[in-house]
């Protein structure tokens, strides 16, 4: 009732003055659907790392490399700007990769990053500025640089699941488990 009450109340404020009082009556009004409830959110304190590919090296490999070498449990990209000269990307809806040779900048690279598994998307303008992008693969070469900022979230852990809705594997995000702490030194 709120609800109708609350969507009665804007239409007649958006509608002014003039607008006859009973133009929405409750009954004429399409049934809203109540909100999903809010996803839990587990906040966490976040480390970085700032880091620069050279010509040649494979964006994506270099960043997997990264996550397992520093074991990271949880990580975002914060920001990334360079250059590619080939692009390799999954586009939407599409089961095949598209690959893409010539001089392309990084406009943006977003996503997560687990040794479970992570999740990025790459966009490239090339020379017109016609921009495009999907999912970041295996075949994205360093023309000059990339520049990369990486997040690491301490508190949480990613960790990719099946979701029955569609079958992919999902993030889930779990509490990192508590380091043990290093006992003091007992004084002499």
């Amino acid at each position: 009732m709120r609800t109708r009450f609350c969507g009665l109340f804007f239409s007649l404020l958006l509608a002014g003055p003039a607008a006859p009082l009973l133009a929405q009556t409750p009954a004429a009004m399409p049934a809203i659907k109540p909100a999903a409830p809010a996803p839990a959110a587990l906040p966490s304190a976040m480390r970085t790392y700032a880091l620069r590919l050279t010509p040649g090296q494979d964006l994506r490999q270099q960043l997997n490399a990264f996550v397992e070498q520093q074991q990271i449990k949880a990580g975002a990209i914060v920001t990334c700007v360079g250059s590619l000269t080939q692009a390799t990307l999954r586009l939407a809806n599409q089961e095949n990769p598209s690959v893409y040779r010539g001089h392309f900048e990084i406009v943006s690279l977003v996503g997560t990053l687990s040794t479970s598994g992570s999740h990025l998307h790459l966009a490239v303008s090339d020379s017109t500025g016609r921009t495009l992008g999907g999912h970041l693969l295996d075949g994205n070469l360093v023309y000059t640089t990339a520049e990369l900022v990486l997040g690491v979230l301490e508190d949480v852990e990613f960790r990719r699941e099946p979701d029955p809705t569609f079958g992919y594997r999902e993030l889930t995000v779990y509490p990192a488990p508590k380091k043990p702490r290093k006992p003091r030194p007992t004084p002499r």
